[in-house]
């Protein structure tokens, strides 16, 4: 549904940039946050109904940012869906083991992401 809070968490500008772009011209209002550190901020004053969580980040990687954040009793119920280039065999259970509500691979199908979207926002 349009006008729904996102947080895109990548350490990767174009990325960022990309989803950011394709998610605004969709109707979401989107904040972005290149590292855990910056999204824990964001988060602070921001209630997105779902993150998009890239896997890899530096400092804290994404699956203890979801761990850290599905124990928060505040921030639980926030929909996470990991983001990650490498999609080896087994990474999407663990992203789902970590916490996360869905899984997606990057470069990211827009229309995937839309029907995920529409799924979670329906």
């Amino acid at each position: 549904m349009a006008g729904e809070l996102i947080l895109i968490v990548d350490d990767n500008a174009m990325n960022l940039k990309l989803a950011r772009v394709f998610l605004v011209s969709e109707g979401y209002t989107v904040k972005t946050a290149s590292d855990a550190e910056e999204a824990l901020k964001v988060l602070r004053d921001f209630k997105p109904k779902l993150i998009l969580m890239d896997i890899q980040l530096p400092g804290m990687d994404g699956l203890e940012l979801t761990r850290r954040l599905k124990a928060d009793p505040e921030k639980k119920e926030i929909l996470i869906v990991a983001l990650t280039a490498y999609a080896m065999k087994g990474d999407e259970e663990k992203a789902l083991s970590a916490g996360c509500d869905g899984y997606v691979t990057k470069p990211i199908d827009l229309d995937r992401l839309r029907g995920l979207l529409t799924k979670y926002f329906s």
